[in-house]
């Protein structure tokens, strides 16, 4: 009974669809409103569906400055492993560099690659397109939500979070096994770990040594979130508004951002552009930053409302939500492409 009460209490920790279950006649509310299913498609013109779900990286990459974003290239399933390493040199990306799928999120596919041996591996079990990029160096990854209405110069930063991946820290006693079973995520996610941390399993992790058990920042990868909320200021909403601007396409989303300190972002230097998740993204500032369930809820409504106001400044404008049809075939696609990346992931160590 106490485990069960406890679980009911650890909301953060239910499914996603349990979490906004409750909210759903809301967002059926506007689609009924919008006179459209995929109303939330004119949200980030730009960005196919919207940016809801299945978008390609490249047109985030695309409309970002160079210098905004880790150097990037692209490889397919049929490339060599001689093309990849001809790439590696022309662009100048040293080991580790990270790769992620072209089309996914929440961490799938998601790797660092420290040898020319990890890459092989890699390439021989992806089916899918995919990203090499350099890795950033900068100590802090942050997160920020940043809303903007079409129709204004000035927006807002609903969200802003210091986003620190499921990690352990040595003791020169314990093995890692040891500490990911001490860990209140990681040992949540035991069978994942050791699939893909199995070589040093039994390995005593030296004192005060910080070992990435997940370099995938994501909530549902177990990353640990400390909200920012009171360094949200004038010069944060300004840089994020210029950003936007100037692509005159980001209404609505979250920037995943890797950057020497806060400081340094506030002054638009030493930062780079991870991502930007279009209006799919989820105003992940309520995990453990105390919200209860229902003031989550209600922030999420809060952002909902918004998302349905750029729509229909959009749609005013010209830019119709997609077709009832052509939504449904990409939810599809989308979905069967999800499978064979989520079987993959499983595959890699």
């Amino acid at each position: 009974m106490k485990k069960l009460i406890a679980t009911i209490r650890n909301w953060e920790a239910w499914p996603f669809w349990l979490i906004y279950l409750p909210l759903v006649p809301v967002w059926g509310w506007y689609m009924l409103k919008s006179r459209a299913v995929w109303f939330f498609t004119p949200s980030n013109p730009k960005l196919t569906f919207g940016g809801m779900d299945g978008e390609p990286k490249k047109e985030m990459y695309d409309l970002l400055p160079t210098q905004l974003y880790p150097t990037t290239f692209n490889v397919l399933p049929a490339d060599s492993i001689q093309n990849i390493l001809q790439k590696l040199t022309a662009y100048k990306i040293e080991y580790p560099f990270i790769v992620k799928p072209e089309m996914g999120g929440q961490g799938i596919l998601f790797r660092k690659i420290d040898t020319q041996q990890d890459l092989e591996h890699y390439h021989s079990l992806v089916p899918v397109e995919y990203i090499v990029q350099r890795m950033v160096q900068y100590p802090m990854e942050v997160s920020v939500f940043h809303i903007r209405y079409p129709n204004q110069q000035t927006g807002t930063v609903t969200g802003f979070l210091h986003k620190i991946p499921l990690q352990v820290v040595g003791d020169g006693m314990h093995t890692l096994y040891q500490l990911v079973m001490q860990h209140p995520k990681g040992k949540k996610r035991i069978g994942e770990l050791h699939s893909k941390h199995k070589d040093n399993w039994d390995t005593i992790i030296a004192k005060g040594e910080k070992y990435i058990l997940s370099y995938a920042a994501n909530h549902n990868r177990g990353a640990h979130f400390v909200d920012l909320r009171n360094e949200i200021d004038d010069k944060l909403v300004a840089l994020f508004d210029k950003i936007s601007i100037d692509i005159d396409d980001f209404f609505y989303g979250r920037y995943d951002i890797m950057c020497n300190s806060i400081d340094d972002l506030k002054q638009g230097k030493n930062f780079s552009i991870l991502e930007y998740n279009g209006c799919g993204a989820e105003p992940n500032h309520f995990y453990d930053t105390g919200y209860t369930l229902k003031q989550a809820h209600k922030e999420i409504l809060k952002h909902w409302k918004a998302l349905y106001e750029i729509c229909s400044i959009n749609k005013s404008r010209g830019i119709k939500p997609w077709s009832f049809g052509r939504g449904l075939k990409f939810r599809k696609d989308t979905k069967a492409l999800y499978k064979i990346m989520k079987d993959a992931d499983k595959k890699i160590n």
